[in-house]
């Protein structure tokens, strides 16, 4: 309805609206997976027995089966949640057999012409009736304004929780109010300057913080909570395989049952449709160093030479790496060229990662660096046992010798290795490792020759 959007608003009488005590104290935890809790402590001056109590500000997105109302000597009897929210489209909306006033502006000579009109509908377009005639309202350019008798009841310029509570006593006394709603996240997103001659990478950890819910939390107290909480969102999330093995130091980080908790150092307002960002880990100088890994999925030819992934490889223990446990997030990873700018090389996820964790982060595939698996041979040696004889070329077009770790997927059940040109490590049920120096500028090969059921 542009033309209702596009008239002067003008309220003859507004309707009281039932003020209420500014939070005294607004405490916000927020959840992975677009949920929050929050927890709204106000100073009330309550009357003893039963009185209508609105809290305006609260989110527009809130679960009223989740609220509480705590408070010396107070119970809730009955809540109700307004959600429509005040604005020229909504007074027209709701003025739907009600009478407005059309005051018109000549636009030569400035003179105002006032007349009542009754609203008909507000479909697509505003059908008024003014006196014996119908007039569909039109967004013509000429000057017009309508002017409404009040406020509807229903109708809020913020989203309102109105509750009925019951008084033991009279006074006054501080009232928290909690719940939790929707529209509210925070993601980790790290940005990674890796120095591939010194092997360090310096990490800088950001939180972003979006809300959505219609409301603005202002100087609230927040507090981050990092893990999948059961009643989010959930749901399937891909991430990459980058936990190469997972640690088993405490971080020194506040938890609470199963998850990390990360509070911002100070109170921040959380802006209606505004996305924050606060910084939450800076390191500089963890090791760290370039790697190249390919897998196999199964015991067959590829057509053609395929490219290792590259990858960059470090640790979030205390004494080697990070120092930290980390929220699951995009790792961004930085370069310097050789005139010292600084360039992006790749990203990937981490998924919630445990304080002194191995971690492998594929960030590209290798432009130089090859591996070419070839079955040479394979027979069958039984019946129902077959042996099939593997050869792995790997090829090195960089200036400086490389390590490339090979892994042989598809190595269920009761598969064994028979023979092997280079030791391997059986890395997990279905994978075997080899760890494979391969020189500047050359190649080199891997054999193996696997007992298999099929």
């Amino acid at each position: 309805m542009r033309h209702v959007l596009l008239l002067s608003l003008c309220l003859a009488a507004p309707s009281a609206l039932a003020a209420q005590a500014a939070p005294a104290n607004l405490a916000v935890t927020i959840y992975n997976d677009d949920l929050a809790l929050v927890q709204d402590t106000r100073n009330l001056d309550l009357r003893a027995g039963r009185t209508r109590q609105e809290f305006p500000g609260v989110s527009g997105r809130i679960s009223p089966e989740t609220v509480t109302l705590s408070g010396a000597d107070v119970g809730i009897v009955e809540q109700n949640f307004d959600f429509d929210l005040l604005s020229p489209s909504k007074l027209m909306e709701k003025a739907v057999g009600e009478e407005v006033t059309l005051i018109r502006t000549n636009p030569a000579t400035g003179a105002e012409t006032r007349e009542r009109a009754k609203v008909l509908a507000v479909n697509g377009g505003v059908v008024l009736q003014i006196g014996p005639r119908i007039e569909v309202l039109r967004d013509d350019g000429l000057p017009v304004r309508v002017v409404f008798d009040g406020v509807p009841e229903n109708l809020r310029p913020r989203p309102t929780l109105s509750v009925t509570v019951d008084s033991a006593r009279g006074g006054a006394r501080p009232v928290t109010l909690s719940y939790l709603t929707r529209g509210m996240g925070w993601k980790a997103d790290y940005v990674t300057l890796f120095d591939e001659k010194a092997g360090t990478i310096d990490v800088q950890g950001w939180v972003t913080l979006t809300n959505t819910t219609g409301t603005t939390f202002d100087n609230a107290d927040t507090l981050l909570v990092a893990g999948d909480v059961s009643g989010g969102n959930g749901g399937y999330r891909p991430i990459a395989r980058s936990l190469v093995r997972a640690g088993t130091e405490a971080s020194d980080r506040e938890q609470i049952g199963d998850f990390y908790l990360y509070p911002l150092k100070e109170r921040t307002t959380i802006a209606n449709q505004q996305t924050k960002q606060v910084s939450f880990l800076d390191v500089t100088g963890a090791a760290a160093r370039r790697a190249y890994v390919y897998r196999n999925d199964w015991l067959g030819t590829a057509q053609e030479p395929q490219s290792a992934a590259s990858v960059l490889q470090f640790s979030s223990s205390r004494d080697q790496g990070l120092g930290d446990a980390l929220p699951a997030g995009t790792v961004r990873v930085y370069q310097r060229d050789q005139r010292g700018k600084a360039q992006f090389v790749g990203e990937n996820r981490i998924d919630h990662t445990p304080m002194g964790s191995d971690i492998s982060l594929a960030t590209g595939q290798a432009f130089d660096v090859k591996v070419h698996p070839v079955v040479e041979k394979r027979e069958k040696v039984s019946s129902g046992r077959w042996r099939t004889t593997m050869r792995y070329t790997l090829s090195n077009a960089r200036s400086q010798a490389v390590s490339v770790d090979l892994i042989q997927g598809g190595l269920w059940g009761d598969v064994r290795i028979a023979s092997e040109s280079e030791k391997s490590v059986r890395r997990s049920a279905d994978e075997a490792l080899w760890r494979v120096a391969v020189p500047a500028n050359g190649s080199s090969t891997v054999t193996a020759t696997f007992d298999t059921r099929y």
